[in-house]
Formats: C-alpha cells, structure tokens, sequence
C-alpha cells in the first residue's frame, strides 16, 4: 500500500484526507505543523506528501523546498484557498506536482493523488530511449548513440505537437536549436505551452541529463527575485536563516527557464547581465565565484526589444538573449489541430478518470471549432476534463460545456453591442408567454431580472463562482442552483 503524509494545520481537514484516503487502500499519516510533518517525512519515506499552503510555523514554500532537499522524487501536492491560487502556482515552479483547491472535492483529490503517484513511479522507471548507429572503422567499431524520435502526438515533455503546416514549423525550429547552446526567446500567450517548448529543446539537446528548471518571473516579488536567482548566504539579510540554492545552482549543468522575463526589476537584470557575460556569480551575501555552466531559455508576452526601447527592459540583455527566437501560435490560429488536441486529452483524462468517453459531439466540435480559447491549450485541457466527468454518454455534449463556450458567439454579439442587456435565459420570456399578445407576468420578469444579475457578474469575475457569490452576497450552494434552475 502507498504511503501518505498529510500537512494541514487545521485537525478536521487531516481527519478527513484520511479517513477518505485510507477508505482508497492507502496509508495516511497527518501532521498539523511543518516541523512534524518533516519529522514525519523522514520517518515513513511517504509515496506522496499533501500539505496546505499556510501553516502556523512554515510556508507551504520552505515545508517544499525542505522535501525536495532531502527527497526530490516525492510529489507534493498543495492545498490551498482561491485567494492563493497564483501563490500556488509559483510553488508548482519550486517543485510540487499540482495544487488543489479548497472546498475539497473526493474524486478530485482521489484523480490527482493516483496520478501524481503513478506518474513519479513512471518517472523513476523511464529510460530515454536510443538509437544505436554503428559504422565500421579500421582497427574496431565506433559507437554512437543519438535519441530516438517516436512518431507520437505526444512530445517527451507532454507537448501536444499537432500534425498542420503551423505544427510542423514550430517543431522544425525546436529541432534546429536544440542541439546548440543557444540562447533563445520564446514569445506565445499564456496557456500556449511556452515552458513546455523549452522543456522540449532541453529534452533534445545534449543537456537532456542535467537539470531543467523553471522560473516564474512574474510570481516573484522583486525582493526575493535575487534570492531565487542566485540564492543567499545565512545571515545575509534580515530573514536569512539559512544558506539557499538559487535557480542558476540548481540548473547548472542544464538548462534555466525564465518565464515572464520582462517582469524582473531594474537591479535584477543587470546582475542577470553579469552572469550571462561572465558565467559566473555570487550568492546574495557570498564572497565565492561560482562557475556556470547554464544554457538560459527565456519566455515572454511582450516583445523585449519594444520593452527595451520603452526603458522597461535593458536592451544589452535582450541581445544577449535574443541568440534565437520562437513564435508558439495561440490555439485560434491552429484550429487544424485542435481536435487532434482535443482527442489527445480526452484519452489521457479518460484514463485518469476511468471513463470511456469515446469522443465529441458535432455541436460540441463546432463549438470547439468557433471558440477563440483565450486560455489556450491548457483552457482546452482544463475543459475537457470538467466535461469527460460530467458526461454520462458515450460523446461529450453540450450540456457538459461551460456556458461562456455554447453561448460564445451571443457573447461575442453582446459585447460588440452598445446595449449591456444579456440574453434570456433557457426559461425565456417567449416561452412564459401563453400566446404571442400576451404580457409578461411579475415573475418572468424578476427571474429576466435575477438571471442578468447572476450572468453579469459571472462575466466579470471571468466565471469564478466563489467570487460570483460573494458578490452576489449569495452561498455557493444558491449560486449553483441559480444556475442550474437558468441553465447557466
């Protein structure tokens, strides 16, 4: 049986994770504060480690680092409140392997603990797989290995590749500069696989041994951005309790992902501009030069030489880096691919849920089709997975779609519109009407009234239902019905 250490600080929550846990053939043991729950650790060697975010004595930030210094294979799984979301997502940076989000849900926890699992014992078990290309010399046999392209939708890093003329171009310039040690500049909206690209060059590039490691730019403040960097001495500002790894020691030897580059402070880029001229650096507080040997992959929305002629960005930096630049297309101009997609992650979410949901729907793949998917692919994926566990049918229907995506094109009407009026709801006005002169009664319009409120907010809040009730100053529990009874 796999072995669970549970870290929440509040006693009803490690009560139930493991009552529900242990019911699921695990074993869980719980700690309420960071210093047991690392006592804990070392004394199990769990499979897997859960741990809220906030806990009396340490940050789900250092109780991460700590697992990871002594037990690196292990998947942490953070728990933690909307209000922490973009926190939690700086510490899947650090290491943890997915975050979940409370109120907890049984079979979301249950999917994400089985897969974390099955994925470091995956990892622990891989082997990269070679090609062995062998010629004859005089006085013996010269052997040479090289890595074997698998003809796969799939890419090492998890990377949908897509099989259209745009696909193929993205992958021909991943193949062209991963073998190099170039810098390289990758520009693409969020959601559209930036770091999962520069995993890739790292995966094909004779670094594909050493380390890969990401940085969020954008989630770390300025003051701990030197720290996170190039890691700090004890005692070397007020806070330091403790000697840190910065992100260019932990990558050294391979490669360093800056997300969001642009977001780094003034002072920041012109130490980043020293390393990357001299190949060496300081810790914070240190007096030893540190040799390195890091090939630095950045990442950005904005275009850096607009942000360096505009004084945000140093323009010698972006020089430096701009050795090599790739473009990842937004999903709207890939809609060749975007079933193929689509079908990639339905069969991996049906695997993780133990489903077989065997496709889609005509009006949902037109509904795919029309949609501009803001969030890109990682919206796609997210959204198939909702609607894989909401169906109950052999397809995806349309009922199992976020509204914002069946009534994308209204929406879009809508907002092109002067009026702010949205549209009536599944009970409409038309349909309350007994015949085609008769008046609207009281009720219809309070329910016309009530479901405009309800959709304008939804809309603001970009259909985040625990603010959408707080807003409302509604439970979450009237909001759901709300919708169920509009058909929202």
């Amino acid at each position: 049986m796999k072995k669970i250490v549970v870290v929440d600080d509040e006693a009803d929550i490690c009560f139930l994770l493991k009552r529900f846990l242990s019911k699921n053939d695990f074993i869980v043991e719980t700690a309420q504060n960071g210093k047991d729950g690392l006592a804990l650790i070392d004394s199990i060697s769990p499979d897997l480690v859960m741990t809220d975010f906030r806990l009396g004595d340490i940050t789900g930030t250092e109780l991460l680092t700590a697992i990871k210094s002594k037990r690196p294979n292990v998947p942490v799984l953070i728990i933690t409140g909307y209000s922490d979301i973009k926190v939690a997502v700086n510490v899947m940076k650090l290491g943890a392997y997915d975050y979940i989000t409370k109120p907890l849900f049984p079979d979301e926890i249950l999917v994400t603990v089985k897969k974390a699992i099955a994925d470091a014992e995956s990892r622990e078990n891989e082997e990269f797989e070679y090609t062995a290309v062998s010629s004859g010399v005089s006085g013996g046999t010269t052997e040479t290995t090289k890595p074997a392209r698998k003809i796969s939708s799939r890419t090492k890093a998890g990377y949908v590749m897509g099989q259209s003329e745009v696909s193929d171009n993205l992958f021909r310039q991943v193949d062209l500069v991963a073998p190099t040690n170039f810098s390289v500049i990758i520009y693409g909206e969020s959601g559209s696989g930036k770091e999962a690209i520069a995993a890739e060059i790292h995966n094909r590039s004779k670094r594909r041994d050493m380390p890969f490691v990401a940085m969020d730019c954008g989630a770390i403040s300025k003051e701990l951005a030197g720290s996170e960097l190039f890691g700090h001495e004890k005692g070397s500002f007020t806070g330091a309790l403790n000697t840190k790894i910065g992100h260019f020691e932990m990558a050294n030897g391979g490669t360093l992902f800056l997300d969001e580059v642009s977001n780094l402070s003034y002072e920041i880029q012109v130490a980043l501009l020293r390393v990357v001229q001299e190949r060496k650096m300081r810790r914070i507080g240190g007096s030893k030069e540190i040799d390195l040997d890091v090939r630095i992959i950045v990442a950005s929305n904005e275009r850096l030489l607009e942000s360096a002629r505009n004084g945000k960005f140093r323009e010698d930096l972006y020089y430096r880096f701009n050795e090599f630049t790739i473009e990842v297309p937004a999903l709207r101009n890939r809609k060749d691919d975007l079933m193929l997609f689509a079908n990639t992650f339905l069969e991996t979410t049906n695997t993780e849920l133990s489903k077989n949901v065997g496709g889609f729907s005509e009006e949902v793949k037109s509904d795919f089709l029309n949609y501009s998917w803001p969030g890109n692919l990682r919206e796609l994926k997210n959204v198939i997975k909702r609607a894989t566990l909401l169906s109950d049918g052999e397809l995806i229907e349309e009922k199992s779609l976020p509204f914002e995506i069946v009534n994308y094109r209204k929406l879009k009407d809508l907002d092109e519109e002067p009026a702010t009026i949205v549209a009536a709801p599944a009970a409409s006005l038309a349909e309350s009407l007994d015949g085609d002169d008769s008046k609207p009664s009281l009720k219809t319009v309070a329910n016309e009234a009530e479901y405009d409120m309800i959709m304008q907010v939804l809309r603001d809040v970009n259909f985040n239902k625990s603010k959408a009730a707080r807003l409302l100053n509604i439970d979450r529990k009237t909001l759901y019905n709300k919708m169920k009874q509009f058909d929202i």
